[in-house]
Protein backbone atom coordinates (compact mmCIF):
# COMPACT_ATOMS: atom_id res chain seq x y z
CA UNK A 1 0.00 0.00 0.00
CA UNK A 2 1.47 3.15 -0.81
CA UNK A 3 1.31 5.94 1.53
CA UNK A 4 -0.75 9.22 1.79
CA UNK A 5 3.12 11.43 0.62
CA UNK A 6 3.31 8.34 -2.25
CA UNK A 7 -0.33 8.89 -3.73
CA UNK A 8 -0.17 12.52 -3.94
CA UNK A 9 4.13 12.64 -5.08
CA UNK A 10 2.77 10.11 -7.87
CA UNK A 11 -0.07 12.64 -9.11
CA UNK A 12 2.31 15.39 -9.35
CA UNK A 13 5.23 13.09 -11.03
CA UNK A 14 1.92 12.75 -14.07
CA UNK A 15 2.09 16.32 -13.83
CA UNK A 16 -1.30 17.15 -12.40
CA UNK A 17 -2.45 17.99 -8.78
CA UNK A 18 -3.73 15.20 -6.56
CA UNK A 19 -7.71 14.68 -6.53
CA UNK A 20 -9.04 14.53 -2.57
CA UNK A 21 -12.16 13.81 -2.84
CA UNK A 22 -14.77 14.31 0.76
CA UNK A 23 -17.50 12.41 1.11
CA UNK A 24 -19.51 11.87 4.64
CA UNK A 25 -19.01 8.12 5.86
CA UNK A 26 -22.92 6.77 5.27
CA UNK A 27 -24.04 9.44 2.91
CA UNK A 28 -25.92 9.47 0.89
CA UNK A 29 -27.45 6.19 2.54
CA UNK A 30 -25.65 3.42 4.38
CA UNK A 31 -25.71 1.17 1.14
CA UNK A 32 -24.57 3.99 -1.23
CA UNK A 33 -22.26 5.20 -0.11
CA UNK A 34 -19.88 2.30 -0.64
CA UNK A 35 -20.73 2.32 -4.14
CA UNK A 36 -19.63 6.14 -3.61
CA UNK A 37 -16.47 4.98 -2.19
CA UNK A 38 -15.71 2.43 -5.33
CA UNK A 39 -16.54 5.36 -7.76
CA UNK A 40 -14.46 7.58 -6.28
CA UNK A 41 -11.56 5.10 -6.38
CA UNK A 42 -12.33 4.16 -10.37
CA UNK A 43 -12.60 7.38 -11.28
CA UNK A 44 -9.34 9.18 -10.56
CA UNK A 45 -9.41 9.90 -6.74
CA UNK A 46 -5.78 9.48 -5.21
CA UNK A 47 -6.85 9.88 -1.95
CA UNK A 48 -10.65 9.99 -0.07
CA UNK A 49 -11.46 11.95 2.81
CA UNK A 50 -14.49 9.75 4.68
CA UNK A 51 -16.05 12.29 7.21
CA UNK A 52 -16.67 10.41 10.51
CA UNK A 53 -20.42 12.27 11.34
CA UNK A 54 -20.43 14.28 14.74
CA UNK A 55 -23.27 15.99 16.34
CA UNK A 56 -21.41 19.46 16.95
CA UNK A 57 -19.25 19.93 13.86
CA UNK A 58 -17.99 23.26 14.47
CA UNK A 59 -15.48 22.94 11.22
CA UNK A 60 -18.15 22.52 8.78
CA UNK A 61 -20.71 24.36 6.53
CA UNK A 62 -24.23 23.91 5.67
CA UNK A 63 -23.99 20.93 3.49
CA UNK A 64 -20.97 19.10 5.27
CA UNK A 65 -23.20 19.58 8.77
CA UNK A 66 -26.33 18.33 7.12
CA UNK A 67 -24.86 15.06 5.06
CA UNK A 68 -23.56 14.53 9.29
CA UNK A 69 -27.31 14.77 10.43
CA UNK A 70 -28.79 12.54 8.13
CA UNK A 71 -26.14 9.54 8.57
CA UNK A 72 -26.36 9.88 12.49
CA UNK A 73 -29.95 9.83 12.01
CA UNK A 74 -29.60 6.16 10.13
CA UNK A 75 -26.98 5.18 13.02
CA UNK A 76 -23.71 5.26 11.18
CA UNK A 77 -20.95 5.44 13.66
CA UNK A 78 -17.19 5.13 13.78
CA UNK A 79 -17.43 1.62 14.76
CA UNK A 80 -20.13 1.11 11.69
CA UNK A 81 -17.66 2.21 9.79
CA UNK A 82 -14.47 0.61 10.42
CA UNK A 83 -15.72 -2.69 10.52
CA UNK A 84 -17.92 -2.39 7.38
CA UNK A 85 -14.47 -0.79 5.47
CA UNK A 86 -12.28 -4.00 7.37
CA UNK A 87 -14.81 -6.43 5.71
CA UNK A 88 -14.61 -5.21 1.83
CA UNK A 89 -11.50 -5.22 -0.43
CA UNK A 90 -8.69 -2.64 0.02
CA UNK A 91 -9.45 0.68 -2.06
CA UNK A 92 -6.48 1.53 -4.87
CA UNK A 93 -6.83 5.01 -3.32
CA UNK A 94 -5.45 6.37 0.29
CA UNK A 95 -7.77 6.84 3.02
CA UNK A 96 -7.76 9.37 5.62
CA UNK A 97 -10.47 9.78 8.16
CA UNK A 98 -11.74 13.46 8.74
CA UNK A 99 -13.47 13.72 11.95
CA UNK A 100 -13.56 15.80 15.42
CA UNK A 101 -11.88 14.51 18.58
CA UNK A 102 -14.64 13.75 20.66
CA UNK A 103 -15.60 10.35 18.80
CA UNK A 104 -12.17 9.28 18.47
CA UNK A 105 -11.37 9.77 22.32
CA UNK A 106 -14.78 7.55 23.06
CA UNK A 107 -13.63 4.69 20.42
CA UNK A 108 -10.30 4.85 22.33
CA UNK A 109 -6.91 6.27 20.60
CA UNK A 110 -5.33 2.87 20.85
CA UNK A 111 -8.40 0.52 19.63
CA UNK A 112 -8.97 3.35 16.65
CA UNK A 113 -5.11 3.37 15.51
CA UNK A 114 -5.40 -0.41 15.66
CA UNK A 115 -8.55 -1.19 13.59
CA UNK A 116 -8.26 1.90 11.61
CA UNK A 117 -5.03 0.30 10.01
CA UNK A 118 -7.05 -3.17 9.93
CA UNK A 119 -9.33 -1.23 7.62
CA UNK A 120 -7.05 0.43 5.77
CA UNK A 121 -6.87 3.89 6.84
CA UNK A 122 -3.63 5.77 6.62
CA UNK A 123 -4.12 8.36 8.39
CA UNK A 124 -6.28 11.17 10.36
CA UNK A 125 -7.70 14.66 10.15
CA UNK A 126 -8.96 16.08 13.77
CA UNK A 127 -9.77 20.15 12.91
CA UNK A 128 -11.10 20.54 16.67
CA UNK A 129 -7.59 19.36 18.07
CA UNK A 130 -4.71 21.73 18.93
CA UNK A 131 -1.07 21.04 18.37
CA UNK A 132 -0.33 21.41 21.67
CA UNK A 133 -2.68 18.60 22.55
CA UNK A 134 -2.09 15.87 19.75
CA UNK A 135 0.96 13.95 21.54
CA UNK A 136 -1.42 11.25 22.51
CA UNK A 137 -3.43 10.13 19.54
CA UNK A 138 -0.22 11.41 17.43
CA UNK A 139 1.40 8.03 19.38
CA UNK A 140 -0.97 5.56 18.66
CA UNK A 141 -1.61 6.39 15.21
CA UNK A 142 2.58 6.31 14.99
CA UNK A 143 2.53 2.82 16.56
CA UNK A 144 0.58 1.94 13.53
CA UNK A 145 2.18 3.85 11.01
CA UNK A 146 -0.96 6.19 10.50
CA UNK A 147 -0.23 9.69 9.74
CA UNK A 148 -1.93 13.03 11.89
CA UNK A 149 -2.68 15.25 9.45
CA UNK A 150 -2.13 18.96 10.55
CA UNK A 151 -4.66 21.64 9.55
CA UNK A 152 -3.18 25.35 9.00
CA UNK A 153 -4.99 28.22 7.60
CA UNK A 154 -4.69 31.72 6.52
CA UNK A 155 -4.58 32.53 10.33
CA UNK A 156 -1.55 29.77 11.00
CA UNK A 157 1.50 32.20 11.66
CA UNK A 158 4.97 30.86 10.28
CA UNK A 159 5.67 29.87 13.81
CA UNK A 160 3.14 27.72 14.25
CA UNK A 161 3.77 26.12 11.10
CA UNK A 162 7.18 24.89 12.35
CA UNK A 163 5.98 23.38 15.17
CA UNK A 164 3.33 21.52 13.17
CA UNK A 165 6.32 20.66 10.40
CA UNK A 166 8.57 19.13 13.33
CA UNK A 167 5.56 16.03 14.07
CA UNK A 168 3.46 16.01 10.75
CA UNK A 169 3.35 13.12 8.60
CA UNK A 170 1.40 12.42 5.25
CA UNK A 171 0.47 15.48 4.13
CA UNK A 172 -0.35 19.16 5.24
CA UNK A 173 -3.86 20.41 5.14
CA UNK A 174 -4.37 24.19 4.61
CA UNK A 175 -8.06 25.42 4.28
CA UNK A 176 -8.31 28.43 1.62
CA UNK A 177 -10.26 30.27 3.82
CA UNK A 178 -10.83 31.29 8.02
CA UNK A 179 -14.11 29.77 8.46
CA UNK A 180 -16.25 27.01 8.02
CA UNK A 181 -16.78 24.25 4.60
CA UNK A 182 -18.26 24.95 1.20
CA UNK A 183 -18.16 26.26 -1.68
CA UNK A 184 -16.78 29.64 -2.30
CA UNK A 185 -16.28 31.84 -5.55
CA UNK A 186 -12.94 33.22 -4.82
CA UNK A 187 -10.07 32.17 -2.39
CA UNK A 188 -8.52 35.76 -2.33
CA UNK A 189 -6.27 34.19 0.92
CA UNK A 190 -5.33 30.95 -0.35
CA UNK A 191 -2.28 31.26 -2.86
CA UNK A 192 -0.40 33.18 0.09
CA UNK A 193 -1.60 30.55 2.34
CA UNK A 194 0.02 27.69 0.29
CA UNK A 195 3.20 29.68 -0.72
CA UNK A 196 4.04 29.88 2.97
CA UNK A 197 2.96 26.44 3.53
CA UNK A 198 5.40 24.78 0.88
CA UNK A 199 8.18 26.94 2.27
CA UNK A 200 7.86 25.85 5.62
CA UNK A 201 7.02 22.01 4.98
CA UNK A 202 8.94 19.28 3.24
CA UNK A 203 5.58 17.06 2.45
CA UNK A 204 3.12 17.91 0.05
CA UNK A 205 -0.11 20.55 0.79
CA UNK A 206 -3.10 20.01 -0.05
CA UNK A 207 -5.81 23.08 -0.41
CA UNK A 208 -9.36 22.50 0.91
CA UNK A 209 -12.52 24.72 1.77
CA UNK A 210 -14.92 25.99 -0.76
CA UNK A 211 -13.01 24.52 -3.81
CA UNK A 212 -15.32 22.93 -6.28
CA UNK A 213 -14.01 22.91 -9.58
CA UNK A 214 -10.56 22.66 -11.56
CA UNK A 215 -10.65 26.57 -12.30
CA UNK A 216 -10.29 27.65 -9.31
CA UNK A 217 -6.99 26.42 -9.22
CA UNK A 218 -5.65 26.47 -12.27
CA UNK A 219 -6.05 30.48 -12.15
CA UNK A 220 -3.78 30.17 -8.94
CA UNK A 221 -0.56 31.67 -8.77
CA UNK A 222 0.94 29.04 -6.20
CA UNK A 223 -0.30 25.44 -6.95
CA UNK A 224 -0.72 23.26 -4.12
CA UNK A 225 0.37 19.71 -4.63
CA UNK A 226 -3.39 17.99 -3.89
CA UNK A 227 -6.68 19.71 -3.82
CA UNK A 228 -9.45 18.32 -1.33
CA UNK A 229 -13.41 18.99 -2.55
CA UNK A 230 -16.63 18.08 -0.65
CA UNK A 231 -19.12 19.93 -0.50
CA UNK A 232 -19.62 20.17 -4.32
CA UNK A 233 -19.31 16.28 -4.52
CA UNK A 234 -22.08 15.94 -2.06
CA UNK A 235 -24.72 18.19 -3.02
CA UNK A 236 -24.33 16.32 -6.26
CA UNK A 237 -24.79 13.40 -4.78
CA UNK A 238 -27.88 14.59 -2.82
CA UNK A 239 -29.06 15.44 -6.25
CA UNK A 240 -29.20 11.99 -7.28
CA UNK A 241 -25.62 12.29 -9.58
CA UNK A 242 -22.91 9.65 -9.16
CA UNK A 243 -19.53 10.37 -7.95
CA UNK A 244 -18.43 8.97 -11.64
CA UNK A 245 -20.28 11.79 -13.22
CA UNK A 246 -18.93 14.31 -10.56
CA UNK A 247 -15.48 12.83 -11.07
CA UNK A 248 -15.33 13.88 -14.76
CA UNK A 249 -14.58 17.66 -14.48
CA UNK A 250 -11.46 16.26 -12.76
CA UNK A 251 -10.15 14.59 -15.23
CA UNK A 252 -10.25 16.65 -18.03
Amino acid sequence: MKTLQQCIEDANGQGRVARIPFVTAGFPDMERFFEVLADLDANGADIIEIGVPFSDPVADGPVVEDASRRALAQGVSLTWLLEKLKARPPLRAGLVLMGYYNPFLQYGLERLAKDAKKAGIQGCIVPDLPLDEGGPLRTALSAHGLALIPLTGPNTTDERMREYAECASGYVYVTSIMGTTGERRELPEAAETVRRAKEIFSLPVALGFGISSPAQIAGMPVQPHAVVFGSALLRHLDGGGTAKDFMKIWLE
